[in-house]
């Protein structure tokens, strides 16, 4: 398929180049037009502006971190929606949040693009091996279109609903759960560090037994290596994260007093200027009196 790929950042680069090493055409365009050269080894091309990189696209994909990028990259001057090619469908794979998708979907429709929501989990090493749970929503001929891609870089891309919006709900229980599972691993190696164990032997120890999590195994390797700066999600994520969970569970009348706990530690963290490292670092927090 020829694709217009919109955002080549941590997450966005390796899915980018996974799908153009899957035969597709993609054209990618990035706020740091470095970013998207770089994938050019991969086969992917470089585009100067968001309206070249999606003409002529089959599927528009958007991979940016925040709904305000969203709205731009679509909307904003030289966005993709007065660019994009009839019929084209737009694969939005950002986390969001419900609302950002639903208005997107709606305000495309009257171009004749058609959205699929698709948030993603995983994490780099699983995007660029395509192995990515793909949390797929949106009408049925629309995302028959996008299977091509979607199989590309997923391990996993079930539908989970048949409107855009129930993608990102669903990603939003996920970013829940991973939130939480962050925390809780940088609370108990710190805890343990409190206790005189040695945060690298309890990690070790621990990862084998029922305390165990994909979480704690990958956040706390990089937790007792101190390795923060290879920033494969940064902390900032989980700030705009846990407050798209706090805003959805506002609205629908849910009690999520771990998410909440968890959020002050990811703002704490934004606070102290760790924003930008890796979400591991979220134990400097705990660490710091």
């Amino acid at each position: 398929m020829r694709i217009g790929w919109l955002g080549t950042g941590a997450m966005g680069a390796p899915m980018a180049a996974r799908a153009a090493r899957s035969g597709h055409s993609v054209r990618a365009y990035d706020i740091a037009p470095e970013r998207a050269a770089a994938l050019a080894a991969d086969g992917v091309r470089p585009a100067a502006t968001i309206a070249a990189a999606v003409a002529g696209a089959d599927v528009a994909v958007v991979m940016v971190a925040t709904p305000g990028q969203l709205e731009q990259v679509l909307f904003g001057p030289g966005g993709a929606a007065g660019a994009l090619p009839p019929g084209a469908v737009v694969v939005i794979m950002a986390t969001a949040g419900p609302e950002a998708v639903v208005s997107a979907a709606r305000r495309l429709a009257a171009t004749g693009a058609a959205v699929v929501d698709a948030p993603v989990s995983g994490g780099t090493q699983r995007a660029a091996a395509g192995e990515l749970l793909i949390m797929v929503s949106g009408p049925a001929g629309p995302v028959a279109r996008a299977r091509p891609l979607l199989d590309a870089l997923a391990r996993s891309a079930p539908v989970v609903g048949p409107l855009p919006g129930d993608g990102q709900r669903m990603k939003l229980v996920n970013q829940l759960l991973c939130g939480v599972h962050i925390a809780a691993a940088a609370e108990a190696l710190a805890f343990a560090e409190a206790l005189g164990l040695q945060a690298a032997q309890c990690w070790q120890v621990l990862r084998e037994g029922a305390a165990a999590s994909f979480m704690f195994d990958d956040r706390g390797a990089r937790m007792v290596a101190g390795d923060f700066g290879q920033v494969r999600s940064a902390m900032d994520i989980f700030v705009k994260d846990m407050g798209l969970v706090s805003e959805a569970a506002g609205g629908a009348g849910a009690r999520v007093p771990l998410a909440a706990a968890a959020r002050q530690l990811y703002e704490r963290g934004h606070e102290l200027g760790l924003g930008r490292l890796d979400d591991a670092a979220v134990i400097e927090v705990l660490r710091t009196n």
